[in-house]
């Protein structure tokens, strides 16, 4: 990066302002992680795996992979401390056509799937303070699509909606703002998650649940099939748990997921190869273990079975409720609409700078290589927000009168395909090893080649696994990913 900006500035082009230190870093990277995930997965993810102990054992697994994972990326993130990150890797390591599936896969559904998403459960929670904002209260009815498709606008949506383009507007008045907007909600929402923790550990700690799921810690009961139709079950024998463990990765990686944003704003960290890679480990290892905690604290207030069947699956909510009543919903509601608020500002800030990249590099439309006047990449905020709100319109039509969001069926597909990704990526710290011997490496992966290696092993099982017994996802999530590949020709084509 620095040879672009040497480059911009002998031009008189506007370049990126590095205004992010050591713990605005981490606040992104925590920040993007925290969003409503840990509040609502955990009671999908013991009907999956049936006990309190395979419950901790899922988030530990997921929280070990994730840190591995980050203390890898750091090697990456020292060598090449450029905006974009991890498109810079795979481009770096495996040629453009894998940075630019990357690029591609996550402006088509990674990034702009989960702000989708994210910015829809603001605004479900939201509905918990205002009734009225309900996803059945329509401003426009849902308008029926071809291929069991409709586009609608209700309340919720239109919130949603609201919500993204707000913080995309403040991010296009530069980073200074975008900073000071994640350091806060970060900064809150880790608080309502500690007080989440310390009420279920101490103050609502409830004898009886304590007894049920700590007696039982490691006896499935209560499970679901691991697949629609199949008698294959975390109760079935080793085989079935294991199958099952790994299908409840899915929610507890997607909740964990998103720490890898601040790789794409490498451009303005101050000191970036020493900041990012101490912040990717400082961030995964504080959300991780709150994580954990937080988990813990509702098998301390909450008997598995209502921890399984929790209301529209809010774990975190029923918990609360238990120690302050009705009025437990709305505090829950303040808190994750503080959670995804914040979480949205981070996503929202840094996927735009990957979109950077990839218009510096011929790969994505001209103008989002360009910066504003602020400083920030404004047209690809911009174009991040429409593609985001038109995830939001868009519905999955599921019976008659019954709709779904389409974001979600899309997150779901693209779980596969994100494991991939990461172990490409890492992958090509072994490719840069051998190609670049000689490159400054100010900070090296921990435990190489072992550690990495092992985690390359564990996601390639649990993407196997996903391949095999959630093939109505991963097989559209890998069409999704080779969109790409007829894209990327035309791309450089008119690029040359």
């Amino acid at each position: 990066m620095m040879a672009t900006t040497e480059t911009e500035t002998a031009r008189g082009e506007t370049k990126f302002v590095q205004g992010l230190g050591f713990v605005d870093s981490t606040m992104i990277v925590a920040g993007s992680m925290i969003g409503s995930g840990i509040f609502i997965v955990s009671a999908e993810i013991t009907r999956q795996v049936g006990s309190g102990g395979w419950l901790l054992a899922v988030w530990a697994v997921t929280g070990l992979l994730t840190v591995v994972a980050a203390l890898s990326y750091g090697e990456l993130a020292a060598m090449m401390p450029e905006a974009g990150g991890q498109y810079v890797y795979l481009r770096e390591a495996f040629g453009p056509m894998w940075g630019f599936l990357y690029g591609w896969t996550s402006f088509l559904v990674i990034q702009t799937g989960t702000i989708a998403a994210v910015g829809v459960a603001f605004a479900s929670y939201l509905g918990v303070l205002a009734p009225d904002i309900s996803s059945t209260a329509y401003l426009i009815k849902p308008i029926p699509l071809p291929f069991h498709l409709a586009v609608s606008l209700s309340w919720q949506q239109g919130v949603a909606i609201v919500l993204i383009v707000l913080l995309t507007f403040l991010n296009t008045q530069g980073l200074r703002l975008g900073k000071l907007i994640q350091n806060t909600f970060t900064s809150a929402k880790t608080l309502a998650l500690i007080g989440l923790i310390f009420i279920g550990l101490f103050l609502g700690r409830n004898a009886e649940a304590i007894k049920a799921n700590f007696s039982n810690f490691w006896t499935p009961q209560g499970v679901e099939p691991v697949e629609s139709g199949s008698l294959l079950t975390a109760a079935s024998g080793v085989f079935g748990l294991f199958i099952a463990f790994c299908v409840a990765q899915v929610g507890s990686l997607f909740s964990a997921d998103a720490w890898n944003n601040i790789t794409f704003t490498a451009g303005e960290v101050k000191n970036p190869r020493r900041n990012i890679p101490l912040s990717l480990a400082c961030g995964t290892g504080l959300v991780i273990v709150l994580y954990l905690l937080a988990n813990l604290a509702y098998l301390c207030i909450l008997p598995l079975e209502k921890i399984q069947h929790a209301p529209d699956n809010r774990v975190a909510a029923a918990a609360i409720e238990v120690v302050f009543g009705s009025a437990g919903a709305v505090i829950m509601a303040v808190a994750i609409m503080v959670s995804t608020f914040g979480c949205n500002n981070g996503l929202i800030l840094a996927g735009a700078r990957l979109y950077y990249a990839m218009g510096r590099d011929g790969l994505f439309f001209k103008a989002t290589s360009r910066l504003n006047s602020r400083n920030v990449p404004g047209v690809g905020l911009v174009l991040q927000c429409v593609w985001t709100c038109l995830l939001v319109l868009m519905r999955t039509q599921t019976g008659v009168k019954t709709y779904g969001n389409l974001y979600n069926n899309l997150l779901d597909y693209v779980v596969f395909a994100v494991l991939i990704f990461y172990v490409v990526t890492i992958a090509g710290i072994f490719v840069l090893r051998r190609k670049r011997p000689e490159a400054e490496r100010p900070y090296r992966a921990f435990g190489y080649p072992v550690v990495p290696a092992l985690y390359m092993i564990g996601a390639s099982v649990i993407a196997v696994v996903l391949l095999f017994y959630k093939t109505q996802t991963a097989w559209p999530g890998l069409l999704i990913v080779l969109s790409g590949v007829p894209v990327f020709y035309l791309w450089r084509k008119k690029s040359h």
